[in-house]
């Protein structure tokens, strides 16, 4: 999107899960309430992350985010946000890392060329926790309620979505499209 239309583009963090533990909880665990069907769930999102052209690995847990999310908020603070989010996207989807761990979370941040020593410190410090408290009651604000969620003028498109879905929020907010001759 931001290749073809004159947009900024701001990460907010949103609590999913947040009472999941350091540990993780698997997806069994998570959803033993509900009436989900875990593989016909995951085949979907599999087959969505095609569609769109995402990697998707076999994921089994789920982890708590918010220290990664902290650790994204001091990362755009450096530069390095969008590289950042993308290494925990990867780390989390495709990998099935556990993006609650400290010592999981420095590395991340090294191999986007931010100091480790200094990611450490972000995370024992929780430098970044009232950025991301901020953000969690934007969010709430606004109804959100799943992830990902696309807002452009308090108008929403909630979940991964192909790139004609996006493009059609782009057009009817009337954001324009970059020339692509500059």
């Amino acid at each position: 999107m931001r290749k073809d239309y004159e947009i900024e583009i701001r990460w907010t963090a949103f609590p999913l899960h947040p009472n999941t533990s350091e540990e993780g909880l698997a997806l069994e665990e998570l959803f033993a309430d509900r009436s989900v069907d875990i593989d016909q769930m995951m085949a979907r999102l599999k087959q969505v992350a095609n569609e769109v052209g995402l990697p998707l690995g076999e994921r089994k847990k789920t982890y708590n985010s918010r220290l990664a999310q902290e650790l994204g908020k001091w990362a755009e603070s450096k530069g390095k946000g969008d590289e950042f989010h993308n290494a925990v996207f990867r780390a989390y989807f495709v990998d099935g890392k556990n993006i609650g761990s400290i010592p999981e979370l420095v590395d991340l941040a090294k191999s986007v060329d931010l100091p480790g020593k200094e990611a450490q410190k972000v995370l024992e410090t929780r430098a970044f926790k009232e950025a991301v408290d901020l953000d969690w009651s934007r969010a709430y604000a606004m109804g959100v309620t799943a992830v990902p969620t696309f807002v452009i003028n308090n108008q929403a498109v909630v979940g991964a979505q192909p790139y004609e879905v996006l493009e059609e929020l782009m057009k009817v907010n009337d954001v324009k499209k970059r020339d692509p001759n500059s």
